[in-house]
């Protein structure tokens, strides 16, 4: 049995980016970079004005107050192309292209418009208000690198490079297996005295989707070992990552490494010194990897965030570590000495402090839905005390 930081280790050493493909901008978000953005334009295109007002020549106000005749107007995509001769001006708008002759841009609050005619009464102050060309970027600039995440800003410089097609690292395809005589579809376990809703894989599948995996399906399988294994080989053949709940102990139906052997599974590693969630294992067949989890639903949520996440963080292109954002907190509430196994409290965040939920039992579901952390604590580490500092994973 390995510690939690050996485990995260072999993952960090196994899960590589997967193939890289092109996708249309509308279907990025959430996606990886695998090959830089680089401008395709300058931006602005050209110097534009950052205000509303009178694009005028700084040498017409050499004293006030001054009238200078409209002589044109400039609009964002719709530009004038004349030019301004002295003691003239032109009505502009913010974004508009400045016209030829102009260096400034008087805001409209300060002009008084009268007519054909534009009185400034007083010195408009130092600001030009006007966006330079390729202030922002200039064509050829890289500006966003490779591994970057396509959250919503990324999104945004993209689109503003002027590229309608972005080359990213392929969605690892995960199907989720869960294993157990017990389970019954939910809304279907009332019928039956001696059934169980299978809660896992709704968990498990919405996990996988927010770290950037693409859900294949979701398959409930009795503890049949033949059975169990064409649905092994069926998930591998379909998928990147096969995500099985449940089976990961040493009973007479634990089946969930079992119906992966005759693939020739190879255990990368097998249990971890971590409570809840000991039996947490991670195998692969070749390219394509197997993460078993406890069938208990604490257990597996746990055990979900702590090594599901970085290994899809990993297999999408992202740092390990984007997923193990461990932060310091205060403790709302004593915590008691850590036995042998490194802990995992499910714990949620009240006034900026770490609040440990009462009920801990790593068959909770109901105080599972009330944790929004998880509080780290080492194994044989002593009583902490009400306020002392804790390291803490969003969860």
């Amino acid at each position: 049995m390995i510690g939690f930081d050996e485990a995260v280790e072999l993952i960090r050493s196994v899960a590589r980016p997967l193939a890289i493909e092109t996708v249309f901008l509308a279907k990025a978000a959430g996606r990886v970079l695998a090959r830089p953005v680089i401008a395709r334009i300058d931006s602005p295109r050209s110097d534009v004005s950052a205000m509303d007002g009178y694009a005028v020549r700084q040498a017409d106000l050499a004293q006030f107050p001054v009238a200078l005749e409209v002589v044109g107007q400039s609009f964002a995509g719709l530009a004038w192309n004349g030019s301004l001769a002295p003691g003239t001006c032109a009505r502009i708008f913010t974004g508009a292209p400045v016209p030829t002759g102009s260096d400034l841009v008087v805001i409209q609050e300060d002009v008084d418009r009268q007519g054909g005619m534009a009185i400034i009464a007083d010195a408009p102050g130092p600001a030009r208000h006007v966006r330079e060309r390729g202030s922002d970027f200039a064509e050829g600039e890289e500006l966003l690198p490779a591994g970057r995440l396509l959250d919503p800003r990324a999104i945004v410089a993209a689109a503003a490079a002027d590229v309608a097609q972005v080359e990213v690292y392929q969605r690892p395809r995960l199907h989720s297996l869960s294993t157990g005589d017990e389970l019954a579809e939910p809304g279907t376990a009332r019928d039956h005295a001696d059934k169980i809703p299978e809660s896992l894989s709704f968990g498990v599948a919405a996990l996988g989707q927010q770290w950037g995996a693409d859900l294949l399906g979701k398959t409930r399988l009795r503890d049949e070992l033949r059975t169990m294994e064409q649905a092994a080989r069926n998930s591998l053949e379909q998928g990147d990552l096969v995500v099985v709940t449940g089976g990961a102990s040493v009973g007479e139906k634990d089946f969930a490494k079992a119906m992966f052997e005759p693939l020739g599974l190879e255990l990368i590693f097998s249990k971890v010194s971590v409570k809840p969630g000991k039996p947490v294992w991670l195998g692969r067949l070749g390219e394509k990897f197997v993460l078993g989890l406890p069938g208990n639903p604490t257990s597996a949520l746990v055990t979900s965030r702590l090594f599901l996440a970085p290994l899809l963080a990993g297999l999408t292109g992202q740092p390990i570590d984007r997923a193990l954002q461990w932060r310091h907190m205060p403790l709302a509430s004593p915590l008691n000495e850590c036995g042998p196994r490194e802990t995992f409290h499910r714990a949620r965040s009240a006034r900026g402090a770490a609040k440990i939920l009462s009920f801990q039992d790593s068959s909770a579901q109901k105080a599972l839905a009330q944790a929004d952390l998880l509080v780290r604590q080492r194994a044989n580490a002593p009583a902490l005390e009400l306020g002392a500092e804790v390291e803490v994973l969003d969860f």
